[in-house]
């Protein structure tokens, strides 16, 4: 942990007065209406530049040949079956990513719409992986103002006009609208989960408006933060002499994005709720058999504010009041007619039209009062279907039911408890932001980094086991009806076609790779389909429902375990029960096998797609949990990562939670992960060796021999299991796992410590002695569990030193993040595309190890490499689209992507966990007894024995019962 004054970094870099005048600060200053000073913030007029892709060289496209035609054919035949193949880099959207994200809308897992920095709303999320980044620009709030009778007047759409999107419309469209705003004098604040738009005089030069955007995560609330809502407070400050009229206008059009936007089918209907909130309902049905999706637009009417609707009106005005008829009547009078709540449903639209609705609220601003008016949006598709049939509820509708309509009561809810959602989030918020011990740029990166458990393609069913449509699943098609429930997780024939291993199996050392119990077989060669098992203790946990988040939106495959190894620091802090139940999916998943057969892209061989005892890369892409491993580059099953990472995750949650029942429920698997693990240690050194492929999350980035990344996760493995043995009070596997670390440990310091790093790898090719800025990755999660550390202080140091020197200052100054690979020459490592790139989860995961380790000042410096990149004024525009990695020269892979999360590693390695600190001060590896035949074993080591470090540190969460 660290203490004292951390930090020589820059701080005070963002003054608000920059942005906004500090006057108006002031005005606003009531009500949560003034942004906060520790805030992301851009001008409107600020121009979102093009994004740059990365691009590969000649060398590394003519390595790549082989795999990139089978990757081209199997992404022809997953489209053949309608099917989206997980990674497609042929196809590129029409809309060009650009510098123009912001906050997004909504809480987790209900779908979500993200809103640009300018206003406008795009980058459509509602059906499971599939993401629709075009803006919708019928999608806007506007303002018209009238003092003086009447005689002064001035309206505008409150986005500046010089969007692309503008241009294809005709003159009875939006081109029609007043987009008056320059946008000069107009700011964008964010702080996830709240965003604050700043109209400092424009486009009324006496009025000072805010509109606050809040969206309802709130951390350790499994309500509140699953709910697909979002509001939009505006605060009006009128400066001038006489009274204004202000309406403010919401428009919304009945579209997803995508496909589905003219595909006809869609209606819209007026309602009249409580407590004043009254709005419209549009009722879209969704292409391609998906569930629909039902908006709802609202605003709340008060005393001083009244709210009416028109329920439809399109583009052209063929059918319905023109845009611009619209906007002509709202310029004349400000309001609609209130005879239009009666208007009832609307006829369903044609292909190829496009409904909308608008929602005005108005009020009067007397000379230099101020009044609140407050909008909500809410989307209600209860129902998550994914592409080969399974459907599933999702969590909000544990509190909102499965009606469509269930958007009504969403938007009161949200006009009416807001505050209260501000209030948790201030609380949880406030105390990072006024530490003065951390640099500004750092707070507001930290919160708004979780942008992606919104954007990033979460999904977060309630837990219930799904319906099947037997149409899109072929595992169904003998069943005798279209939908069906598949049988509950603790039915006897899920268990008897599951075998799950008892803890005395385990204890007792039986064969789990390859005994026991098979599954019965189809006629067809193929398992029965049927769900993984739910590992529940006797009383059961909490059901806080399953939750699903993508790779990235590029990678569409969920729960990437790889990465969530550095992603999962943000949820273990923030929904530790979601984290948990991530767990278990995957502790599941180990003792699991499932023998169809796949084919691996990079050398055309095949293998089963799920090998028992082994954990999965991920839980699949178009049939979550039932049809693991969508990534089929390589057989996962004999990567090396991944098994030391479950162990090293479960240790971690078990230790920061304290969670006595989690950890013997999961038990199993994790003996199951690491006996899986010996037969990659083909000397019997008790250290795994890699297979002279890119058997780890470096996928393209081969090792040989011994490598620093695997082997330090296997030695960190070792003690994590060792010590949970010993928790747990199985004593025989507790001496077994200290065994193995003491043997592992002396073959790995031998064969890679250089007097000053270790060694990439110990084979003998051109990049071996390469310095990888991960390759303490065992020893951080050692180190943010509270275990001993695997190697002397001084090592540990003296590498976290050389990577800061080589892979981060030599690399423009420090300001572009930690390179995955330099040579010791102090050139970055030019042996593939992964090793020459810099990716921003990896770099927050090694300035997390830095703190850990009393680096404070290293450790900043490497983490805001990435916010000098990737959210600076003077960067690439990754704000809110933070990708897996980029180049020394910028160039992004993998937009909107998972690991960036590990920032919250760094806050982690700040402030741990109650149960890590409070922690007794026992190292409790010198508590695990060992027979003195087994000491005798280690004292004839061949090589050179290390003594292990022990220094009595924070080592266990919890009290010895030995």
């Amino acid at each position: 942990m660290v203490s004292g004054h951390l930090f020589h970094c820059r701080k005070n870099s963002w003054p608000p007065e920059e942005y906004v005048g500090r006057s108006a600060l002031q005005l606003l200053d009531l009500d949560g209406a003034a942004p906060p000073e520790q805030a992301w913030r851009r001008r409107l007029n600020s121009h979102a530049n093009i994004l740059k892709e990365f691009s590969v060289t000649f060398m590394e496209a003519m390595k790549m040949m082989s795999l990139g035609v089978r990757l081209w054919s199997y992404v022809r035949e997953e489209a053949s079956h309608g099917r989206k193949a997980p990674i497609d880099p042929f196809t590129r959207e029409s809309c060009k990513p650009s510098a123009s994200q912001g906050v997004p809308l909504g809480g987790m897992g209900s779908g979500s719409i993200s809103r640009g920095f300018r206003g406008e709303f795009k980058n459509w999320h509602i059906i499971p992986g599939l993401c629709e980044n075009s803006p919708v620009m019928e999608n806007q709030f506007s303002i018209f103002v009238s003092r003086d009778g009447g005689n002064k007047k001035c309206s505008s759409v409150l986005a500046p006009g010089h969007h692309d999107g503008l241009k294809k419309y005709s003159d009875s469209g939006i081109s029609s609208w007043d987009w008056n705003l320059s946008g000069q004098h107009s700011t964008y604040h964010a702080l996830f989960p709240r965003a604050w738009t700043v109209y400092d005089g424009e486009p009324d030069p006496d009025l000072k408006i805010s509109c606050r955007q809040i969206s309802p995560f709130i951390p350790h609330d499994y309500k509140e933060s699953s709910l697909p809502t979002s509001v939009f407070v505006y605060t009006l400050v009128n400066t001038g002499r006489d009274r204004a009229k202000v309406s403010l206008l919401m428009t919304w059009a009945n579209s997803i994005g995508g496909f589905s936007h003219h595909s006809g089918g869609h209606f819209n209907e007026p309602f009249i709720g409580e407590d004043g909130v009254s709005g419209v309902l549009l009722h879209h049905k969704t292409a391609k058999d998906n569930p629909p999706v039902t908006f709802a637009i609202a605003a709340c009417e008060t005393q001083n504010v009244n709210v009416t609707v028109l329920p439809v009106f399109g583009l052209s005005g063929e059918n319905h009041v023109s845009a611009k008829d619209m906007w002509d009547i709202m310029k004349k009078d400000g309001h609609f007619n209130l005879e239009n709540f009666n208007a009832g449903c609307s006829m369903p639209s044609s292909p190829g039209e496009t409904l909308c609705a608008a929602v005005t609220a108005s009020t009067w601003v007397e000379p230099h009062g101020r009044c609140t008016v407050a909008f909500a949006l809410s989307w209600s598709s209860p129902k998550v279907k994914f592409q080969k049939g399974c459907t599933y509820n999702r969590r909000y509708t544990e509190f909102y039911g499965t009606s469509e309509r269930s958007s009504i009561n969403l938007v009161h809810d949200a006009l009416t408890k807001y505050r209260l959602w501000e209030e948790e989030i201030e609380k949880w918020q406030n105390p990072i932001l006024r530490d003065e011990r951390l640099p500004e740029w750092y707070k507001f990166t930290l919160f708004n980094e979780l942008y992606f458990l919104v954007a990033g393609g979460t999904v977060w069913t309630d837990g219930q086991p799904p319906a099947i449509d037997e149409k899109t699943n072929p595992a169904s098609n003998q069943q005798k009806h279209s939908k069906k429930p598949i049988k509950d997780t603790k039915s006897e024939s899920v268990k008897d076609n599951l075998p799950r291993p008892t803890a005395e199996q385990v204890f007792n050392g039986d064969d789990l790779t390859n005994g026991g119990p098979q599954m019965p077989e189809q006629t067809n060669g193929l398992r029965v389909q049927e769900p993984v098992p739910c590992i529940h203790s006797k009383d059961g946990p909490e059901n806080v429902g399953k939750f699903l988040y993508l790779e990235g939106v590029e990678y569409i495959m969920w729960n990437t375990y790889d990465v969530h190894f550095y992603a999962s620091f943000a949820l273990l802090d923030l929904f530790p029960k979601i984290e948990l139940s991530i767990q278990r999916d995957f502790a599941d998943a180990v003792l699991y096998e499932d023998r169809r057969r796949v084919k691996f892209l990079a050398d055309g061989t095949s293998g089963i797609r799920k090998v028992k005892g082994a954990v999965p890369h991920d839980l699949g892409t178009h049939d979550p949990w039932h049809e693991m491993n969508a990534y089929n580059i390589h057989d996962t099953s004999k990567w090396k990562d991944l098994n030391p990472k479950f162990v090293l995750q479960v240790y971690r949650d078990f230790a920061a939670t304290g969670d006595m029942t989690f950890g013997r429920d999961v038990w199993p698997a994790v003996c199951a992960a690491m006996d899986y693990m010996d037969q990659f240690d083909r000397d019997g050194d008790g250290l795994i060796e890699n297979d002279g492929f890119p058997d780890q999350t470096y996928d393209a980035w081969t090792v040989h021999g011994i490598s620093a990344y695997c082997g330090c996760l296997w030695l960190a493995a070792l003690q994590a299991a060792a010590t949970m043995a010993h928790r747990l009070g199985d004593r025989p596997y507790a001496e077994k796992y200290k065994l193995k670390f003491i043997k592992a440990k002396a073959v790995y310091e031998a064969k890679l410590w250089n007097g000053s790093y270790f060694n990439y790898d110990s084979g003998t090719s051109s990049n071996s002695r390469s310095i990888q800025a991960d390759q303490l990755a065992g020893q951080w999660y050692a180190a943010s569990s509270g275990l001993p550390p695997i190697f002397d202080e001084h090592k540990i140091r003296s590498a976290l030193q050389k990577i800061f020197e080589f892979n981060v200052m030599k690399v423009k100054g420090g300001r572009m993040g930690a390179v995955n690979g330099m040579t010791p020459k102090g050139k970055v490592d030019e042996t593939c595309m992964q090793s020459r790139e810099i990716w921003t989860g990896v770099t927050y995961g090694v300035a997390a190890n830095m703190l850990l380790h009393g680096m404070e000042h290293q450790g900043f410096i490497t983490a805001e490499g990435i916010f000098l990149a990737g959210w600076s004024e003077e960067g690439y525009g990754y704000w809110f689209q933070t990708p897996e990695g980029w180049t020394t020269d910028g160039h992004y892979r993998s937009l909107i992507y998972m690991r960036p999360l590990a920032i919250w590693a760094m806050q982690w390695a700040l402030s741990p966990p109650k149960a890590i600190l409070e922690a007794p001060k026992v190292n409790l590896m010198d508590r695990i007894h060992v027979s003195p035949q087994a000491a005798r074993a280690i004292s004839e080591i061949s090589i050179r024995k290390i003594a292990p470090d022990n220094r009595c540190i924070s080592s266990s969460t919890f009290q010895c019962e030995c």
